[in-house]
């Protein structure tokens, strides 16, 4: 798994992408993983890679893995919270309690504040992810560059 993430990663910074195309890339995944649509996210990321054509493809893909098995309790905690304080937070907290009593109609209880607080959580994510992606694949970038001026430079003498 880390030798295949790796590579498809070392695959996007050889593309003739801008920072700023890799970065929105990477914000529009982390923006669909946060969501809790589980079993869509594949589909979201499709229509997303249609309809916004700057966006790297592969770094949208890249960026719906921040919803991986590890994280999608503390994901979901956090969305749920954060939608729970905004519905006034009369809402009971989530515990281990509240999931072994928990039916399909109190599943749809749960459900519109996890929603609300996840599409919160996402867009805040998504800027952290967009700006710190940017960054790094601009240094990335003007590291290579350096490095190809520098050889270019020793080839003439």
């Amino acid at each position: 798994m880390k030798w295949k993430f790796k590579k498809i990663a070392v695959r996007l910074l050889r593309l003739n992408n801008s920072p700023q195309e890799i970065a929105l890339g990477v914000a529009i995944g982390v923006f669909i993983g946060v969501l809790p649509v589980y079993g869509l996210h594949t589909l979201l990321v499709v229509i997303a890679a249609i309809i916004i054509r700057p966006a790297n493809k592969i770094a949208i893909f890249l960026g719906t893995n921040i919803s991986l098995p590890p994280t999608v309790p503390a994901i979901t905690w956090a969305g749920y919270e954060i939608g729970r304080h905004i519905s006034g937070g009369s809402l009971e907290p989530l515990s281990w309690l509240a999931f072994k009593e928990m039916t399909l109609e109190k599943l749809s209880c749960y459900y519109r504040p996890l929603f609300i607080g996840s599409l919160i959580l996402g867009l805040a994510c998504a800027g952290i992810f967009y700006m710190l992606t940017f960054f790094i694949v601009k240094k990335i970038n003007s590291r290579k560059k350096y490095a190809r001026n520098t050889h270019d430079r020793h080839k003439k003498f």
